[in-house]
């Protein structure tokens, strides 16, 4: 997935309500044609048009990113994750969480119909987990549940894997993919707002700790927590900055332009001390 990324445009093809508050959507198009195989977990663009009726503009990728159609309305772009692919049906399917109509993709997943365009840019994005490893451990909530599931299904049998998740009811609690080294753990906020939530992090302090054995941690969801529990795994547990996947996917009460510059602001601090801890 390291090949110059190329917007392609879909349409609604299925939509499966997976919980109150989360959609799958299914997408096909001609345009799915060179789609790479077992990119599930992998990062996408969903490019928005104004109205979600119309098609979206399209960029062409070149050395320097995006050019965008001369005199056409820029598309709202959000980053999602590839849910499951299937070449031979030609599907692309993605989750969006549903949260009233203060974003554009929630929005636009609530309002969606079977036929309605949506562009789709990628897939890349980086190495998710160390398969080698013989403990993993993945942490997360509805907005990473797509890559929770894609990573489990990629290990191998021999794996040992403790998943903890939070949903911010019970109602939005899904079965995960079958391992027979899973020990699925999932937790509820009931209502509690997700910034706050420290049910994550007290549960990966309490947990019973594989010391001496390398652990390999994927974690994504909101901010506040995803910085916590990384803080917590490297500092009192010892994980190197090398073995977590760490994505703070979404920050509470924050809309994503508001959030975008901050975000990259705690990536780039997390790849450089990976990079450091790797030099020492």
């Amino acid at each position: 997935m390291s090949a110059r990324p190329r917007a392609r445009l879909l349409r609604v093809a299925r939509i499966d309500q997976r919980t109150p508050q989360m959609r799958r959507i299914a997408l096909r198009g001609e345009e799915l044609a060179g789609f790479p195989a077992g990119c599930e977990g992998a990062h996408i663009k969903l490019l928005f048009a104004p109205d979600s009726r119309d098609a979206p503009a399209l960029p062409q990728f070149g050395e320097h990113g995006p050019v965008w159609p001369e005199g056409a309305a820029r598309p709202v772009v959000r980053t999602y994750t590839v849910a499951r692919f299937d070449a031979d049906a030609g599907e692309l399917e993605i989750d969006i969480v549903l949260h009233g109509d203060d974003g554009p993709a929630s929005r636009w997943a609530a309002n969606a119909r079977v036929g309605d365009p949506l562009g789709v840019a990628g897939p890349g994005g980086p190495e998710l987990f160390r398969a080698a490893a013989p403990c993993h451990l993945l942490i997360g909530d509805p907005s990473s549940y797509a890559l929770i599931c894609a990573v489990i299904a990629r290990l191998p049998a021999q794996a040992r894997i403790d998943a903890l998740l939070e949903a911010p009811d019970a109602g939005e609690i899904q079965p995960l993919p079958a391992h027979p080294g899973l020990r699925a753990h999932w937790f509820s906020r009931d209502g509690e707002p997700a910034g706050a939530s420290r049910r994550l992090l007290d549960a990966v302090r309490a947990m019973p700790w594989p010391h001496g054995e390398i652990v390999s941690v994927t974690l994504a969801g909101e901010s506040a927590q995803v910085v916590a529990i990384r803080d917590l795994l490297a500092r009192e547990r010892g994980v190197p900055r090398s073995m977590m996947y760490a994505v703070p996917y979404w920050k509470d009460r924050w809309d994503e332009e508001r959030y975008h510059d901050e975000r990259h602001r705690i990536m780039d601090a997390f790849e450089a001390e990976a990079e450091q801890g790797a030099g020492a």
